[in-house]
């Protein structure tokens, strides 16, 4: 990535993300601590694609964290306990294969260019993870979003739930949670309902059904089949 195109994708974070980062944290404090964390063991090494300005990963318990972003501002918001990886998630990543127990990933291949990039990263995410190693995906589902969906100007992948767990079977992961509604599409909006709603809204699945616009989808990757001669 040139400068020019460096100094454009830190500046899109920063209109994003600045103007609400206090409570856009706490929010993941109580996502992580009282949801995602259940798929997440002390002992852990854990990789956050796409990390933005570590929201997940600067709350998130584990033994080792990596986060990887293109944006080389993002490491200044990061924890100094997390690694920083940056470049690009199509392209094969500076990790150990077969390192990694749990990579999530959050609003984040959709901002791939195509279809390709999504399949590459995916195949990225399997190589570094153990086997039975956990992946957490979440993301904006555009059977719900509707025209919303390009609000943000660099979304250019349509995705649902189904495509994501039908390019996933194609890579051996085998689904153990598949939710088309998960949490509401943004927090870009400005609108900052008390922490105490989203404590209360994680405990009821039935308002995921009315509020949520976001997949979320826990696979685990299984052991390849065995190639035919």
């Amino acid at each position: 990535m040139n400068p020019r195109e460096q100094h454009q994708l830190s500046a899109e974070y920063e209109m994003r993300f600045a103007g609400n980062a206090r409570y856009r944290d706490a929010v993941w404090r109580v996502l992580t601590s009282q949801f995602f964390q259940r798929w997440i063991p002390p002992e852990s090494t854990v990789l956050d694609v796409g990390a933005g300005w570590g929201e997940f990963i600067n709350n998130i318990s584990a033994k080792r964290k990596f986060a990887l972003d293109l944006n080389d501002q993002a490491e200044s918001h990061l924890n100094e306990d997390i690694t920083f990886l940056n470049q690009k998630a199509t392209e094969p990543w500076e990790i150990e294969p077969g390192s990694v127990d749990v990579i999530f990933s959050s609003n984040f291949l959709e901002h791939l260019p195509d279809h390709a990039a999504v399949f590459q990263t995916i195949a990225h995410i399997r190589t570094c993870l153990k086997d039975q190693g956990k992946l957490i995906l979440m993301g904006p589902n555009i059977k719900f979003t509707g025209t919303r969906y390009w609000d943000f100007w660099d979304h250019r992948v349509p995705l649902t739930e189904a495509s994501l767990a039908e390019v996933l079977g194609m890579q051996h992961f085998s689904i153990t949670i598949c939710r088309d509604r998960f949490l509401p599409f943004t927090m870009a909006g400005g609108f900052n309902p008390p922490l105490v709603f989203l404590k209360l809204y994680l405990q009821v699945p039935l308002a995921w059904r009315v509020f949520g616009k976001q997949f979320l989808i826990v696979s685990t990757k299984e052991a390849a089949a065995p190639s035919r001669a």
